[in-house]
């Protein structure tokens, strides 16, 4: 893997604790970058799988977020809806180099992109950290 593949958003310390930070892109939704106590850092499309409800504005406990919506919760790593929901939230591939966060820039142009009409594109649970 070479560096031109991942695209700098940021620094850890940019993320708040057991919260997010919104990646905005020109086309198609946002992107949340978490941390959570432990200092990990995760990226999820900024959209509920049920509602689409901002996951950036959820609570993070865990390795989970809570949307603010309808209460439910899903997997940072997985990006999957605990039981008893049911669902998925597309996850991005992160790449940490000390404080520096990146996001795979193959992933940030094509996951949840708008296809012309205003609507995102389908959104596969083939979508998996690389």
């Amino acid at each position: 893997m070479t560096v031109s593949e991942w695209l700098y958003v940021c620094e850890a310390d940019d993320i708040p604790a057991l919260g997010a930070r919104v990646v905005e892109r020109a086309h198609g939704l946002p992107i949340a970058v978490f941390r959570n106590a432990a200092d990990n850092v995760f990226a999820l499309l900024d959209r509920c799988p049920h509602k689409g409800g901002p996951l950036s504005q959820g609570i993070v406990h865990g390795d989970q977020v809570t949307c603010p919506l309808h209460s439910f919760a899903i997997s940072l790593d997985s990006g999957l809806v605990q039981a008893p929901d049911e669902g998925c939230a597309a996850i991005f591939a992160i790449r940490r180099d000390g404080q520096a966060i990146y996001l795979k820039r193959s992933e940030v142009a094509s996951i949840g992109i708008d296809d012309g009409a205003g609507a995102p594109q389908p959104i596969s649970f083939e979508t998996r950290r690389a």
